[in-house]
């Protein structure tokens, strides 16, 4: 290997997403010991799609996704959005509500309103985090976490306190089709990280973004605008977590209030972490946090099909994710590089004895 190749290699393994996606492999590894044909990949001869483990993975993904990219934007910030899930649940209840009343199964412009109205609602209150957070000045976990604890009750008074269920086939479609025989939730998923993507980085956003999460003042005497980035982060934020929800409901056409977008605040924090995002804010990845989103999809399928306890399922988890943040840490593998690093003879110290006469 010429030192072009090791330079090239050292800088992948720096790379926060590169251990990311070696817990991926590690994981589908291990599920591959149990079943040897865990990674096939076949196709539905009834319909022509594809069906597999991976493609289960890739659709549960598609929701983390969503939320991890939001989720990405606000850490930058040197903020957090812990609201996500409840906004989830309240995208989902405000569409399948809106269906259930409408009461036509075959109708697009009907589907077309519920994905609008939902995408408004969990906008406007994404935009109420970003106004407690950059014009009243909350902190914004507590900002957030008052929206976390009233987003349910929300969703339940749109529903009116049930679990809601509607039949509308262009909605479910966008859940559960399939284009090519991939899943429409997943390329739709990666179709919108690439136009946010596309946004952040071809333009000054993203340095603003970073630059707001370095240092608010230094920003604002650059001539930032630091309120209107936050509004911003927040509502884009709020949208993405609608369109999780979406994908969540669509797949059943069943919203449960309490379990829609339960604890995936928690799944998006840790997808942003190991991308590689600081939580101190000013450095953010969104190709690390859709590896991350990957990651944690992985890992919520293997430990189903490992059959672990539900009661272990947390403890699982948290191993895996603390094995991976050690993996990432420079000052771990630093630690373990000087371990194998022999140490240097010690220089011999000649001791001259005077002798003293008697």
């Amino acid at each position: 290997m010429n030192a072009s190749q090791t330079s090239w290699w050292r800088d992948l393994v720096h790379k926060p997403f590169f251990w990311g996606i070696v817990a991926i492999v590690a994981l589908l590894a291990l599920n591959v010991i149990k079943d040897p044909g865990y990674l096939a990949i076949s196709i539905n001869p009834a319909n022509g799609n594809l069906v597999g483990n991976l493609i289960d993975i890739l659709r549960y993904a598609a929701p983390i996704m969503m939320i991890a990219i939001g989720m990405s934007l606000v850490i930058a910030t040197g903020g957090i959005d812990l609201s996500v899930g409840s906004l989830m649940a309240v995208a989902g209840a405000t569409s399948m509500q809106f269906l259930s009343e409408t009461g036509d199964p075959s109708s697009v412009g009907s589907a077309l309103t519920a994905v609008g109205l939902s995408l408004a609602i969990a906008g406007a209150l994404g935009a109420v985090n970003g106004v407690l957070v950059a014009y009243v000045g909350l902190q914004p976990f507590i900002a957030t976490l008052v929206l976390m604890l009233a987003g349910r009750g929300i969703a339940k008074v749109i529903t009116g306190g049930q679990n809601t269920s509607a039949s509308n086939d262009p909605f479910r479609w966008i859940a559960n089709g399939y284009v090519l025989g991939i899943p429409v939730i997943f390329l739709l998923a990666v179709a919108i990280v690439l136009v946010v993507a596309w946004v952040v980085r071809r333009s000054a956003l993203g340095l603003m973004i970073e630059a707001i999460g370095i240092n608010p003042r230094a920003s604002r005497m650059a001539g930032i605008r630091p309120k209107g980035l936050l509004l911003t982060a927040y509502i884009l934020s709020g949208v993405l977590a609608g369109i999780a929800g979406l994908m969540s409901v669509g797949s059943v056409m069943t919203v449960d209030i309490s379990r829609t977008g339960n604890q995936l605040e928690l799944d998006a924090i840790l997808a942003v972490v190991i991308g590689g995002a600081s939580l101190a804010g000013g450095k953010f990845s969104l190709a690390g946090a859709f590896v991350g989103a990957l990651m944690i999809a992985t890992l919520d399928k293997t430990v189903l099909f490992l059959g672990i306890s539900s009661s272990a399922t947390p403890a699982f988890k948290a191993i895996v994710i603390v094995v991976l943040c050690l993996l990432q840490s420079s000052r771990v593998r630093g630690w373990f590089r000087r371990r194998r690093t022999p140490a240097a003879p010690a220089p011999r110290v000649e001791i001259v004895k005077e002798e003293v006469a008697a």
